[in-house]
């Protein structure tokens, strides 16, 4: 068994490449394969599967931790330092609406859907509730934000690896049910938006040509010291993030221990903080021009690099045994797709807006684009402001979602 860990991060590595060199190729069968199987669940999966068959040995290994601690820090600062508020706030309050309204969604989908099982299906998953709890708060990361805020919480709330196994599995499937209803949609939002919604959609014409202008003056060949300030940035406000985080962590715990119920006497729930803070701050300077030079690319790279350590502690075997989490999962998705319809109708957004604004928070950075793609190439853009606003809020909304959810046990 392979047990040293620059072996193993270089397999790792391989496997990425190996992902992203199929999921892009134009053959009919790899393109089916990653309609079934997303690009994120293979990174998950191959690496689990290394450790399954007993090729790769990670009991000891130290890859997961440096990825947690160093680069899902340095990814929130490049994912969010891109956010141009002002930009959001041109999309309409439609929009902005539509894209709230998912996040209240999911946030409070969470506490519902565990209350159901409470009340209603209390052997329905044979997991302690307050375990089963510590575990959604990952999947709340994941819908409201994208992985790193799924990976956040899953250090925060301190989830058992075989409980996070499950989860992904539960979040990648939920959502991927979701998102062929949507894309479904799509070819007919004329129809949705006459008849069910009663919506005007003229205003998304004016958003397409304003996003594809925006981007066009921000965008530039990247070449040494721009990926050399992208990393500076990203790095120095890490160790920042760190430093003030072990101060306040202890001070609290000393001071103040019964916060620890809040997680605020926790490290990296600080570390976590800080580090999405300042990105939003960054986001009102000249720092968010490195954003056309690629800092976000940077980000999602460290993202799927934490992605496959994660995978390394997974336990394929715990994946399916508990399918009563599928039934919540359907639950708290479910909430979120009414309160989504519900406020459309109410203010008469047009079906664009509830298929961006959903994928926005569920689908992340990932599939936002591909979805409001699906109505018009140029709109990709729109999917990928909301969906990088999502890494911003996902962070505090997940960890709120968690807490209400353990207050209800």
């Amino acid at each position: 068994m392979i047990d040293n860990d620059a072996v193993i991060f270089g397999i790792l590595i391989l496997i990425l490449g190996f992902v992203f060199y199929t999921s892009n190729l134009n053959n009919t069968i790899w393109k089916r394969f990653y309609t079934f199987f997303p690009v994120l669940l293979v990174c998950y999966f191959l690496p689990s599967l290394l450790n399954y068959l007993g090729l790769i040995d990670s009991s000891n290994s130290q890859l997961y931790f440096v990825a947690s601690r160093y680069l899902l820090p340095c990814s929130l600062v490049l994912l969010t330092l891109s956010i141009d508020l002002k930009e959001i706030s041109k999309l309409g309050s439609k929009a902005l609406i539509m894209f709230f309204s998912g996040t209240i969604g999911i946030l409070l989908g969470g506490p519902i859907s565990i209350l159901f099982v409470k009340y209603f299906f209390p052997t329905i998953v044979d997991i302690d509730l307050t375990d089963l709890a510590d575990g959604m708060t990952t999947i709340a990361g994941s819908w409201i934000g994208g992985g790193a805020n799924q990976a956040a919480m899953m250090e925060v709330f301190q989830v058992d690896s075989k409980i996070f196994s499950k989860m992904v599995a539960v979040d990648i499937i939920c959502a991927n049910i979701w998102l062929a209803i949507l894309l479904i949609g799509v070819n007919r939002n004329k129809y949705i938006d006459d008849n069910i919604l009663n919506a005007d959609s003229s205003s998304i014409v004016e958003i397409k040509d304003r996003i594809e202008a925006y981007n066009l003056s921000i965008s530039k060949i990247p070449d040494l010291k721009d990926v050399i300030y992208i990393c500076s940035i990203g790095f120095g406000v890490t160790g920042f993030a760190h430093f003030f985080g072990n101060i306040f962590s202890s001070y609290i715990a000393d001071n103040y221990p019964s916060l620890s119920s809040l997680s605020l006497t926790s490290s990296f729930f600080w570390l976590v903080i800080i580090s999405t803070s300042i990105g939003v701050i960054l986001s009102f300077t000249r720092v968010r021009e490195l954003e056309g030079s690629g800092a976000s690319r940077v980000g999602s790279l460290f993202i799927y690099i934490l992605v496959l350590t994660i995978g390394l502690k997974m336990d394929i075997n715990s994946i399916f045994n508990d399918p009563g989490l599928f039934l919540i999962g359907f639950i708290w998705l479910g909430f979120h797709v009414i309160i989504l319809l519900i406020t459309a109708k109410l203010i008469r957004a047009p079906f664009f807006f509830v298929a961006v604004g959903s994928q926005a928070n569920v689908g992340g950075a990932a599939s936002a684009p591909v979805v409001a793609s699906a109505f018009h190439p140029s709109l990709a853009a729109v999917g990928v402001l909301l969906a990088v606003f999502g890494y911003a809020v996902g962070t505090y909304a997940a960890w709120l979602c968690g807490i209400i959810m353990k207050g209800l046990i």
